[in-house]
Parts: structure tokens; sequence; C-alpha cells
């Protein structure tokens, strides 16, 4: 797809609502639109709307073997709730065996380098193979979340990973977030009601006070973008 066609899916996007975008896009791409889902807030909306729906979009998580325990619980009340698989990755055993063998657990608590290098094994090898096939990547990003998502588009060519990505929610505020979980009774994770707004791996996420800015509990030891790698542009 080249530049002039996703200027015009984007302009086709732009003037639908969240639902309809995947909608359009299922109807489109089929099982080749994935979402993947960290099991925040926003994560959770899109779920409902994929799994109400009944789209064909395959719903993907990563473990990393470093998440809460109520993310875990959260895994298995979705997949309760809906009746719909959540598939999962998970990083290379060997990979990851190398990491802590030689640097031990917590490497990443030293540079961002140690930080950067973590996360690429737990997080972006394990996504690369979810996404292996896609022509459609679904995220949960919002652009008030940080002046990096700021800038993003509705979609846009990732080049990284060679797919279409689309951002339903992007200029939703956290307030209309909250309003939908309500109103939809969606299961979110009961860590949001203890100041966790963005929830990460658990040694890398704390909760925030009151006027942080919502992923200053992400990485909260390094001043950085709070980002992982996995949505650059």
């Amino acid at each position: 797809m080249d530049s002039v066609e996703i200027d015009a899916l984007s302009a086709e996007l732009s003037g639908l609502a969240p639902a309809e975008g995947l909608a359009l896009l299922a109807g489109r791409f089929g099982d080749r639109v994935v979402f993947s889902s960290s099991l925040g807030q926003e994560d959770q909306v899109i779920t409902d709307l994929i799994f109400r729906q009944q789209l064909p979009v395959r719903v993907f998580t990563l473990d990393t073997g470093r998440l809460f325990p109520e993310t875990y619980e959260l895994i298995d009340a979705t997949r309760s709730r809906y009746g719909r698989p959540i598939e999962v990755f998970f990083p290379d055993t060997e990979r990851t065996r190398q990491l802590t063998t030689q640097k031990g657990f917590h490497s990443f608590y030293e540079s961002i380098e140690n930080r950067k290098e973590c996360c690429g094994i737990r997080k972006m090898q394990p996504l690369r193979q979810a996404l292996a096939g896609a022509r459609v990547w679904v995220t949960g990003l919002r652009a008030e979340q940080s002046d990096h998502r700021a800038t993003m588009p509705l979609v846009e060519y990732d080049a990284a990973f060679e797919v279409l990505k689309y951002n339903p929610l992007l200029h939703w505020d956290y307030g209309q977030v909250l309003a939908y979980l309500s109103a939809h009774h969606v299961p979110d994770n009961p860590l949001h009601r203890q100041g966790f707004v963005s929830i990460g791996c658990q040694p890398c996420t704390r909760a925030i006070e009151p006027g942080e800015h919502p992923r200053a509990g992400r990485w909260w030891w390094e001043a950085s973008q709070k980002e992982c790698g996995l949505h650059q542009h």
C-alpha cells in the first residue's frame, strides 16, 4: 500500500467512530487485522469493541514474564467475559536465559541501554512474531498519553514491522475511556484504582501521585520518553 492509498484510508477512517473503523478494517482485511493488548484501560475498550461486534480480529498480548498478578487475572477474566481467545506470546527462552545469567534479573535499572535490551528481548521479539503475516496492527494509543504519542497520526505505515498501524482511540481523552468502561461494564485492572494509570512489567511500574503525568510511573527511575520501542514513528 503506497502513501496515496494510506492517506485515502486515513481520510476514510477519520470520519468514523472507533467501532465503525474497526468494522471497516475487519471487513476489508479479515483476520489479517490484529490487536495488541497490554490489558490497559484503553486496550480493554478496544477489546470490547472487537468482541462485542464479533469481528474476525485476532487479539493478542505479550507475556514478558514480569507482569503483575492482577494482569494475569484480567486476561482470564476477559476471556471468560467474552468467550473469545486472547493469544499470548512469550520471549525466546534462550535469549532470556542469557540475559538473566549474564546481567541478572534487574539489569534494566542500571542504564537506558540495559532497559532497552530487556524490552527488546521481552517485548520487541515476541511482538515481531505476533505481527507476522498481519496487514493492520490496531493499538490503544492516545495522543494525550505522552508528547511522543501526541504527534502520531490516526493511520500510519510502520516500517519496522511492515504493517499499517491504526490508533482508533487516538483522539479520545481519559474521561471518555472511563465512561466507556463504566457504561459497558468492561473488566479492567484493579490496580487502576490504586494510582496505576499505565501498567507494564511489575519491576518497571509504580503508582503515580496526583498531578503527575500518566506515564510517570513507567521506568520511573530514568528520564526518557517513557517508551519501550514498540511505538516509534
